[in-house]
């Protein structure tokens, strides 16, 4: 786990402590249980709203319902050549969770549908570029920015943002990179249902020059059918919801999964098909949990770290 900060009112938050600057880091092994999951809840949405200069360096494969959350927020996200990031649940039967289906809902076009729908996996230069990160770094040069932020004396933006630039280079997307092919994506994407997404996915993955989307198209089919819809919605309505609203919701789909999805090692789904899947227990997933158990999201900057795990319905489960 990090280490405490000495310092509680240091400016420029990046983790463990190295002299006056923090560098965060999260030992994931310490979120089991209901109890837990709602501290990650209510962490998520502080690191989205923390008021101080935040810097997080995404060196590696991160996931949505991983490290994400606590990285891609914050007010300067650097990634390198060897970042990759993707929200796969859908293909374990799960629903994206930790403010994504907010952070989705918010992407170009209808791209948040397709990567929570796939599990499609974007790169540093992707994520720069569609806005989910500030900076590409090369991995060469991430020791250098990381020493250069720790010597800093002041946590002003403007000084934290033409530090890290000094070390970004510009992003430049590969001639493959899928984001070359939004237009194809928003059509399929766009549509009303998962079913109709799939089969306007296959017509265009029929098409020459379109054999990207065989691989795509695979791991769609294999994904859970219940979570498909599930994701589907949730995306959709979080077009007209603040970060609070999807926090929420996620927080009650997350305790509801294990209920309405389910799947042994092979994966064999039940429901098995789309078809199968009965829409109004799809409608029972969103609804609200009793109030004791909802996620207490703090309404004004004042009651701002009210609505701990300790003060909920969840203060006397173990774990």
């Amino acid at each position: 786990m990090a280490q405490e900060a000495q310092d509680i009112d240091e400016q420029v938050v990046v983790g463990e402590q190295k002299g006056s600057v923090r560098w965060a880091t999260l030992d994931r092994t310490q979120y089991s249980g209901h109890k837990n999951v709602y501290r990650m809840y209510w962490l998520c949405y502080h690191i989205h709203t923390y008021k101080k200069t935040q810097v997080s360096l995404v060196l590696a494969m991160t996931l949505g319902g991983g490290g994400a959350p606590l990285m891609l927020p914050a007010k300067f996200s650097v990634v390198t050549e060897y970042t990759d990031f993707a929200t796969p649940e859908a293909n374990f039967g799960f629903h994206i969770e930790c403010g994504f289906s907010y952070i989705h809902s918010r992407l170009p076009g209808h791209l948040g549908e397709f990567l929570a729908l796939t599990g499609a996996i974007l790169n540093g230069k992707e994520l720069v570029a569609i806005g989910m990160a500030t900076n590409f770094v090369p991995r060469a040069k991430v020791v250098a920015l990381m020493a250069r932020l720790a010597r800093l004396d002041s946590g002003d933006t403007d000084v934290v943002r033409s530090t890290i630039e000094e070390f970004s280079e510009k992003v430049d997307l590969d001639k493959d990179s899928i984001l070359n092919k939004q237009s194809i994506i928003d059509a399929c994407f766009s549509k009303e249902s998962v079913k109709q997404i799939i089969q306007a996915f296959e017509a265009e993955g029929s098409k020459e020059g379109n054999e990207w989307i065989t691989r795509i198209l695979k791991r769609l089919k294999e994904s859970s059918p219940t979570a498909l819809k599930i994701n589907l919605r949730s995306i959709r309505e979080a077009r007209n919801q603040t970060l609070g609203d999807c926090l929420k919701k996620e927080f009650r789909i997350t305790g509801v999964r294990a209920l309405t999805i389910a799947k042994d090692n092979c994966p064999r789904w039940n429901p098995a098909t789309l078809d199968e899947v009965d829409d109004e227990k799809i409608k029972l997933v969103f609804k609200p949990l009793e109030d004791d158990l909802e996620l207490r999201i703090p309404e004004t900057e004042e009651n701002r770290w009210e609505g701990k795990a300790e003060t909920s319905g969840f203060a006397s489960v173990r774990g």
